[in-house]
């Protein structure tokens, strides 16, 4: 019988989740699985990606799950953020060289907090809110965790982390540089687009992330080049705040940003991923 390679992963992946509670994540794909969060029939799921269709899925993503006999083209459902806007998001400052206009590099990892009311995902438009004139892009990975993680040692961060996705997390310069917090700069609603999939199963600290405005790019750089990678990311963040499977990590992104305009489309592209769409438009 003849099995999709992304479905048979699937089958073995259910069957090393049987033994115990929590996911055993997959690390070594050769060419990684996505998973979609998607709405079709009025009923939400998860599902793997299979080239243009999707397959559902029963159980917990993050636990013990498994595929069903039901796919559906990408283009016949609704794809949802991949996770569900309930989590945590948390988000680095100054994590690429690129980025910093050569001020001194920060000694540990700079977190802030994003409010989860600002994910939106694929194919949802960005709206800026009234009071702000100077509204950025900032491509980015963002780290998708998979199991419990609190005082975790960095050899095992990885173990704690389902997969990545890309980001955009959307920034008001002059709030974020005239308030004490970036709480509206950094977290009004829709300021924080994730998707359009999960991707498992390959290096994730050297994917290639690309963003395109109105179809030029604009940031292209390789997520090796983050000051501080996931694992170290994951379990500094650990030793203070408690990550729970479903809660999202930003990590930052490259090189210069410059404003967006309600009509504009910004494109983010993180290597496996797939491409995170997302239109401009203007408060009512």
């Amino acid at each position: 019988m003849k099995i999709h390679a992304a479905w048979a992963l699937a089958l073995l992946f259910t069957a090393s989740c049987a033994g115990g509670g929590g996911a055993s994540l997959m690390t070594s794909p050769a060419k990684g699985t996505r998973f979609a969060r998607f709405e079709a029939g009025g009923a939400v799921s998860y599902g793997i990606v299979e080239g243009d269709r999707v397959r559902a899925l029963t159980g917990d993503l993050f636990g013990k799950w498994n595929p069903t006999d039901r796919t559906y083209t990408l283009s016949e459902v609704k794809i949802l953020t991949p996770v569900p806007p309930s989590g945590k998001v948390l988000a680095l400052a100054g994590n690429f060289l690129s980025h910093l206009g050569g001020a001194e590099p920060f000694k540990k990892p700079e977190i802030f907090f994003k409010l989860p009311t600002s994910l939106v995902p694929h194919g949802a438009d960005v709206v800026i809110p009234p009071g702000t004139e100077d509204v950025h892009y900032e491509a980015e990975e963002v780290v998708v965790i998979g199991k419990r993680a609190k005082n975790v040692p960095q050899d095992q961060a990885m173990g704690h982390v389902f997969g990545v996705t890309a980001g955009n997390d959307i920034s008001a310069r002059d709030w974020q540089k005239g308030d004490r917090q970036w709480w509206r700069a950094k977290g009004s609603d829709t300021f924080g687009p994730v998707g359009p999939f999960i991707l498992t199963g390959v290096n994730y600290d050297d994917l290639e992330l690309v963003l395109r405005l109105n179809g030029e790019v604009k940031q292209k750089e390789r997520t090796k080049d983050h000051l501080f990678k996931i694992a170290e990311t994951v379990s500094f963040v650990s030793r203070h705040v408690t990550l729970e499977p479903g809660d999202l990590i930003f990590m930052g992104t490259p090189q210069k940003t410059t404003p967006i305009k309600p009509g504009d489309v910004m494109e983010v592209e993180l290597e496996g991923v797939g491409v995170l769409r997302n239109k401009v438009a203007a408060a009512p």
